[in-house]
């Protein structure tokens, strides 16, 4: 497994410097690499984030028309992961879930997602999203794959539709719902995943959260480009800054460093079956 490389006693919270090196594996369960965002640099912040650890990508689309970019990108870079999904926010086409069983018999990808239910809004279309959602749980049963879930002011809703329509598990992507929610979902084989708002001390709710979760239910993410960490506040977020989110979540709990990163990856291999996918 090796080492962390450590400084006056403390983990070191941004990439090592010249001669040193971070020897942990990590897996970003859910950065948007794919966006053009990226396209300027796309390989480079690949580069970077491999070589302080982040050597495994999971890539969620969001749209019908961004799946063949996703699985493209997947496809070129070795250690990628490709998911596919209608994230409840963006408009669809009215034959968008049809595409999507399509795409699914074309070559299943490890995961459906983005989806699930967003009704931070006021005026949310919440019977449309409704549908949208328990369309593609139907698909995700139906052709067993974990689910990778987009929820905000919505988690109650979520998860009586799972109850509904039981899926092999997922991921709540940035969790941020009660311990008795976090309950709910780890019933049903859901990881909770922390990215970047756990390393501002004002997420004190959160925190707390992911101090007492058992930490085989936890999973680590970026959402890169978006919800950046404390010390890229204003900044465009990228996979390189993972292993600041494992940091602060080291600070939280009893665990030391190098078990938290080998068990938050090995939740993400477990949950998305990647081992599986790495095998073949």
């Amino acid at each position: 497994m090796g080492s962390l490389v450590y400084k006056d006693g403390a983990p070191l919270l941004n990439a090592p410097p010249a001669g040193l090196q971070w020897v942990m594996q990590l897996i970003d369960s859910h950065c948007h690499l794919d966006l053009p965002a990226f396209d300027a640099d796309r390989l480079e912040v690949l580069r970077r984030a491999r070589a302080i650890g982040v050597t495994e990508l999971v890539v969620p689309g969001v749209k019908a028309d961004g799946w063949e970019g996703v699985r493209t990108l997947c496809r070129d870079e070795p250690g990628l992961h490709p998911a596919l999904g209608l994230h409840p926010l963006f408009a669809h086409d009215e034959g968008d879930v049809q595409r999507l069983r399509t795409a699914l018999e074309l070559a299943p990808p490890v995961a459906i997602g983005e989806i699930g239910l967003d009704f931070y809004d006021p005026g949310a279309d919440r019977v449309g999203q409704q549908a949208l959602f328990e369309a593609q749980l139907a698909l995700a049963a139906e052709y067993r794959l974990p689910v990778i879930l987009h929820v905000r002011k919505a988690h109650d809703a979520v998860l009586a539709c799972l109850k509904r329509t039981p899926v092999r598990g997922g991921i709540a992507h940035a969790f941020n719902g009660s311990m008795q929610q976090a309950r709910g979902y780890i019933e049903l084989g859901f990881k909770m995943g922390f990215g970047g708002m756990l390393t501002y001390e004002r997420s004190s709710k959160l925190r707390r959260l992911a101090a007492e979760l058992p930490l085989e239910a936890i999973v680590l993410e970026t959402d890169a480009p978006d919800m950046s960490p404390v010390a890229h506040h204003g900044e465009r977020n990228s996979p390189e800054y993972l292993p600041e989110v494992l940091t602060a979540l080291a600070t939280l709990r009893p665990e030391p460093i190098e078990v938290i990163a080998a068990q938050t990856t090995a939740n993400a291999r477990s949950v998305l079956g990647l081992a599986d996918a790495l095998q073949e």
